[in-house]
């Protein structure tokens, strides 16, 4: 099972580059790092969100790593940290981070008329597992 969720943005230029910017302003992250590629207009960003969930005593950490092209964004995110087991899975009903940085990138793409597409990861089939 993965834990990692990816999405597509495709749209025109100029409103694809305004979403990371965006997405920064609206939920602050507590690293950012940016890099733009030399040749080209491609642009990276690494953002690390935390939030402390104070019912199970511990911090989740959500990386998102978005790479913006003149043609697509394309956002990764991957959460880590928490709790596991009896004691702190049922209880985190609340909203937490990854499900507000989801909402934010649905919105934004849903009231600028950009086109969201969630990536999923092909699974091989058996008869392609035993060849490898």
């Amino acid at each position: 099972m993965s834990t990692v969720t990816k999405y597509l943005v495709f749209g025109p230029q100029a409103t694809l580059r305004r979403l990371p910017a965006k997405l920064f302003e609206h939920n602050e992250p507590k690293f950012l790092y940016t890099y733009n590629a030399p040749s080209g207009n491609d642009q990276i960003y690494v953002a690390v969100f935390e939030q402390f969930e104070k019912q199970i005593n511990a911090t989740i950490t959500l990386t998102c790593v978005i790479e913006c092209t003149n043609t697509r964004n394309r956002i990764e995110m991957k959460k880590s940290g928490g709790r596991m087991g009896f004691r702190g899975s049922s209880l985190s009903e609340d909203k937490n981070i990854e499900s507000d940085i989801v909402d934010f990138i649905m919105d934004f793409s849903k009231r600028f008329g950009l086109s969201l597409q969630e990536e999923v990861d092909k699974k091989a089939s058996p008869d392609q597992e035993e060849e490898a």
